[in-house]
């Protein structure tokens, strides 16, 4: 199912909860991927929050999430030009995902900047691909197209835990908007794993993402992401994440917190 339809089989009940039933191909092991996860947390949250667009997401992945999965929404305040939305997600075996989310309406300001300027690397037509389809990869890694630019691949025992990767759904009807960015933002793996040179189990804890604007748009879908791991000790990497469209506007930055197995 692609993620088109996939979005659009939510089906939002009377008190406002929203249902949606994950298919196999969005899994990544025995898990829902976790940007999916995220995306349908947010789309659930939308009808509360007004026009106002997202500006930051809190997500904790608390366990295994499959199959059919309950988002159940609620207002936690709600001002003139903000609003703090929680989405509760459940399953089969209880409480998935916890999260928070924050929306605020555009307003003037007398700051106006930006530092964060995008890494120079090759054009995506002109960058090789990052999975290979000759070997093992996530079953929900098939819905996007995604291309190395910076780094190593994992388990390529690289001396730096820093790639760029370009980013694209494979669905080239899927919306430019926020849920669109968020499902795809997430789909690299830790960028410690280049680090690895035998394979190890992970598993996403918590990632925070904060949108940098409410006017999503780039060029033939893709998007620019630098996923940096900062630290890895005692069995969990911290990393810092970083997006921007193709034309090098910054979209979203982030920070995520991995559980590595080995």
């Amino acid at each position: 199912m692609d993620y088109t339809d996939l979005i659009s089989s939510i089906i939002f009940d009377p008190a406002g909860a929203a249902h949606v039933t994950v298919p196999e191909d969005w899994m990544q092991g025995r898990t829902t991927y976790g940007g999916l996860t995220a995306a349908l947390s947010l789309k659930a949250a939308l009808p509360l929050a007004g026009d106002r667009p997202i500006r930051s997401a809190q997500v904790a992945f608390v366990g295994p999430s499959s199959g059919e999965l309950v988002s159940v929404p609620t207002l936690l305040r709600e001002g003139k030009n903000t609003a703090f939305i929680s989405v509760r997600m459940t399953g089969a075996e209880g409480v998935v995902a916890e999260c928070i989310f924050a929306f605020g309406a555009a307003r003037d300001s007398a700051l106006d900047f930006s530092y964060m300027k995008a890494p120079e690397v090759t054009a995506p037509d002109e960058t090789p691909a990052f999975f290979s389809d000759d070997r093992r990869r996530p079953a929900f890694s098939r819905h996007f197209n995604v291309r190395l630019a910076r780094g190593g691949p994992p388990l390529s025992g690289a001396t730096s835990g820093e790639i760029a990767l370009w980013l694209r759904h494979k669905d080239m009807q899927a919306p430019m908007d926020a849920v669109s960015v968020l499902a795809l933002a997430d789909t690299p793996p830790p960028a410690a794993m280049s680090m690895l040179s035998q394979p190890a189990k992970i598993s996403s804890m918590t990632w925070m993402a904060e949108f940098l604007t409410d006017r999503i748009t780039t060029q033939d879908g893709w998007f620019l992401a630098q996923h940096i791991a900062q630290t890895a000790r005692q069995g969990y990497s911290s990393q810092a994440m970083r997006l921007w469209n193709a034309k090098g506007e910054p979209v979203m930055v982030g920070r995520q917190t991995i559980a590595v197995f080995g």
